[in-house]
Order: C-alpha cells, then structure tokens, then sequence
C-alpha cells in the first residue's frame, strides 16, 4: 500500500554535534512533505522505512539518515529515496554523515562571508525571557543578482518551500528582488563567534510611474526555534523604515498568511496610534458610535474615512487603502472604552463593512467582473473588466438562500470584531510595556 511520506519523515534543525545526538533537537512540521513523491505522495517498496533528516542552522546544509527492514519491487516499484529528497533540498544535501558533522555543522564562515558585502540597515538587543543573557540582531540587505545573494538563498529556499504554504523560490538573477537576512551574532562554546541566521524576507522593487518605486514583500520566514520571540515584527520594522527612508510609493505584501497579516496589522496601528492628521477623524467615529443604537437607525454606516486621510497615511508610512481600513477599524475599537457598552453598534459597522466588501455598494447591486475576450495575440491577457449591475454574478460566491447569507455574513462580521479585538489587545498591552520601560 505505501507509506506517506509525512509518516516516515522527521526533520531537525540542529546547530552542534550535541543537538544533533540530543534526542530533544528541535523537530519541524513541514506544510507538505507528500508532493515530493509521485502523484499520491506516498513511498514505495519499503517495510519499515525510517528517514531522518537534520539541517545545520549553521550553514543550511542537510544530512538524510535512511532506515528500512527490508525492500522489495510489490507491484509499485521501489521509490528513489535519493532522488526524492534531492527534489526538496538539491545541493545543499550531503551524502556524508562525517562530513556534515565535521565540516556543514561547524562552518561558522558561511552565512558571515555571504552577508560581509551586504548592507548593514538596523542592530536591536534583544533580552531573552528566559535566559539572562541577551543577544544583538542585525539585519542586512542583500541585492540579487550576484553569487553570495544567490549562494546564501539557495540555502535557505528548502525551508522556505517546507514551511511555507503555497510559496516557490524567487529569481535570484533578478536585481529587483531584494533580501533582508535576520543575523545573530554569538559566542558558541569554543569561543568562537557565530553568525546565525534567524529568519528573512525577500521583496521586490517595481517600479511607479513616473519617478517612484513601491516595495511589495513577496516571502517571509522566521525559523522555527526563534518564532513567537519578536523577529518577525522587527523584519516589518525594518522594511517600514526603508519604505520610508527611501520614500517609496507604498509597501504591498503579496497575498499574506493569516498570522502575518496579524503582525503586521499590530505594528501598523500602532504607528498610526498617535498620528494627528487621523486623530479628530477617529474621535469622529468614536463619537457617533457611542451616540445611540445603530440597530435602530435604518442604515449603519461603514465609517470609513475621507480620501484625504487615506492619502496622508499612505505617504507618511507608505501603508496601503486596504491595510489602512483594517487598521482604522482597529484605532475606532481602541477608542470605544468602555467597549461592552458598545460592542453591538461596532459589530454592526463591521458587518456594513464586509458586506461591502463583498456585495459592493449599496449591498449586493454591484461588483466586479472579469470576462475574456478573443484575441489574435495574447489570450492570457486579454479581457475586459466591468462592474457588474444588480442581479448579476460577483466574484464572491455567497449562498443563494437570503438566509443563508444573513448568517454567513453575520460570521464573517463577528470573525473580524475578534480579530480586531486580538490586535488591539496587543497593541495597548505593548503601549503599557513601553510607558513601563520608559519610566
């Protein structure tokens, strides 16, 4: 029958000849590990079949252990184990056990040589909370198109494809794409110096019309060990001041996963926490949803704000309409304390909003539709884009039954008021971190 290869696979990232022999080294969960074998992602031919796989946080080079009772051709054939795992992690793997442990896990000089030519752009300590000691991170911008940028993320895009759902590797030749690397900087037993390398993202420079650039980030990962500990949003952190530094257009992310998109929305909103241009225009809204019950009124308005303001926030922190309006909806949350009181009228401009979102204006009488048309030079990109009038098909799929609907979209509105309210727990709860450290 075959094995999956999710039940037969563990993968470690390991760091000494220690981690390696510990039976705690860190394990990771790959997204999908079934897509490397065959078309049913299982193996074949096998009977108790064991594969370890450890990969060095020291130079991103992996080392496969493969373990089996017995093999036989039962009608599937025997599945090429080498050629497999060459599919996920290529070069970087090494037919030696000696080698990896005696070379790829005590080469302290390749991540340091591959980032010396790069851009140094911000240096943080970070205090560990369970340890005494602290380290100094740095990250560096390193510009495609040259050996040691297309060496050191040809290294890490194993991972990047185990860990992240959906994600392919970028074009290393293409200057355009740029990668900021999260360095650590430590001391290892032997005194030596080492230079780990945390987590990255990549992001791609297009241009915009007529003088400008806008930066779209493209991928993003924190390993695993060092997650949950403030890497990612000092990575946003860092991107957010070159976005405005260099006076980009704006900073876009392409298709963002759910707990980034988390992240990032409690760093935008703290940014736009104090911004005064927003200010009297968040009171606005605070104000007319604490002014009787909206559940009376015949229409519950959207409170989005004006143009202007979207305009103002756009060039100030480079953040885009989109992520601007969740981030307002997080500000008018913060607002409205106590919130209990008037949780029921925010719910219903929440609800408003998503069924814009998805109807669009005027709930339901409009939207958007993409439709091809023939063409003699490019099907592909060939088509016509109209917003469609009442009664006619959308892009979001609702169900037909209206009450249904009602209850799909009243979901979906109490899914985003817990969101927002996840976010602005931690944007005060970190606001009374600082006033603390401050005093």
């Amino acid at each position: 029958a075959g094995v999956e290869a999710k039940d037969c696979i563990r993968i470690f990232l390991v760091s000494s000849k220690e981690e390696f022999d510990a039976p705690e080294r860190f394990l990771i969960n790959p997204v999908d590990l079934n897509s490397y074998f065959d078309d049913d992602g299982k193996i074949y031919g096998y009977e108790g079949l064991k594969i370890t796989i450890w990969v060095s946080r020291i130079s991103f080079y992996a080392y496969a252990d493969i373990a089996f009772e017995s093999s036989s051709d039962r009608g599937k054939g025997i599945t090429d184990l080498k050629v497999a795992l060459q599919a996920i992690f290529a070069e970087t793997l090494v037919d030696s056990k000696d080698e990896f442990l005696q070379k790829y896990l005590v080469d302290n000089d390749f991540v340091r040589t591959k980032i010396s030519s790069g851009e140094v752009l911000k240096q943080k300590t970070f205090k560990h909370v369970d340890l005494d000691a602290s380290d100094v991170e740095v990250v560096v911008r390193l510009v495609a198109g040259n050996m040691a940028t297309g060496q050191i993320y040809s290294h890490i895009i194993p991972l990047i494809l185990l860990l992240v759902d959906g994600s392919s590797p970028i074009d290393v030749t293409d200057p355009q794409w740029e990668l900021y690397v999260l360095i650590q900087k430590e001391t290892n037993q032997q005194g030596e110096i080492q230079n780990l390398l945390l987590g990255f993202t990549a992001v791609y420079r297009f241009y915009h019309y007529p003088t400008d650039s806008r930066l779209r980030l493209g991928q993003i990962l924190v390993l695993p060990p060092y997650q949950h500990k403030g890497y990612g949003r000092f990575l946003i952190e860092v991107l957010n001041d070159v976005a405005i530094s260099e006076n980009v257009f704006d900073l876009t992310v392409e298709e963002p996963l759910d707990n980034f998109q988390h992240v990032r929305s409690c760093v935008d909103t703290q940014r736009l926490l104090h911004f005064e241009p927003i200010q009297h225009l968040v009171t606005k809204a605070v104000s007319f949803l604490k002014d009787g019950k909206l559940s009376k009124k015949t229409h519950s308005p959207r409170l989005t704000p004006p143009p202007s303001a979207v305009e103002e926030v756009r060039k100030n922190f480079k953040i885009t309409k989109t992520q601007f309006l969740k981030c307002w909806e997080v500000l008018i949350y913060i607002g409205l304390n106590p919130i209990d009181k008037y949780m029921d009228n925010f719910v219903s401009v929440i609800s408003e909003r998503v069924k814009y979102d998805i109807f669009g204006k005027d709930s339901g009488t409009s939207g958007k539709q993409l439709i091809e048309v023939p063409s003699d030079v490019s099907q592909e990109t060939s088509f016509v884009m109209f917003k469609s009038g009442a009664g006619e098909d959308i892009a979001v799929q609702m169900d037909d039954n209206q009450t249904n609907q009602e209850e799909q979209l009243q979901k979906l509105a109490q899914d985003r008021a817990k969101e927002i309210q996840l976010i602005a727990g931690k944007v005060t709860s970190h606001l009374k971190t600082s006033e603390v450290d401050v005093k």
